[in-house]
């Protein structure tokens, strides 16, 4: 079998392998298998192959996670603005109970709603939704 075949038909592995994992990395090793089967393809020794499919892939892999550790990080769906559109709204407590709950009315129906700092459940005032945990919105001063 020709080296370039031997490369295709890894880089077709890594290809289905990732398909099945959703691991992306795996994404840019197979293009640096694709590499070497160019190297391959053009004619370069078995040596130079390695080190051109290593540096693509490895050098890939790199840059990518070196992107993604520069990105700041996902916040948990339950505070996402993108996922939960009431996050950041404003509301009115006007009483908070024994337990540190409240009853707030909020786009028509009543919540229940938490303080996100337990000091902050004593005063009544305007409030800002910071996060949905199920049907409870916690609550920050604002």
């Amino acid at each position: 079998m020709k080296d370039a075949t031997i490369w295709w038909v890894l880089a077709g592995a890594a290809v289905a392998v990732e398909l099945t994992t959703g691991t992306f990395y795996l994404l840019m090793l197979a293009a640096g298998l694709v590499a070497g089967a160019i190297a391959a393809y053009i004619g370069y020794s078995v040596t130079a192959q390695l080190v051109i499919a290593s540096i693509v892939g490895g050098g890939s892999v790199a840059l990518w996670s070196w992107k993604r550790s520069k990105q700041p990080p996902n916040l948990p769906v339950n505070a996402n603005r993108d996922v939960h559109l009431d996050i950041g709204e404003p509301i009115q407590v006007l009483q908070w109970n024994a337990d540190g709950t409240a009853s707030v009315k909020f786009r028509g129906a009543q919540w229940t709603a938490v303080a996100a700092q337990p000091d902050e459940a004593q005063a009544p005032g305007n409030f800002r939704i910071k996060e949905m945990r199920g049907n409870r919105l916690v609550v920050e001063k604002m």
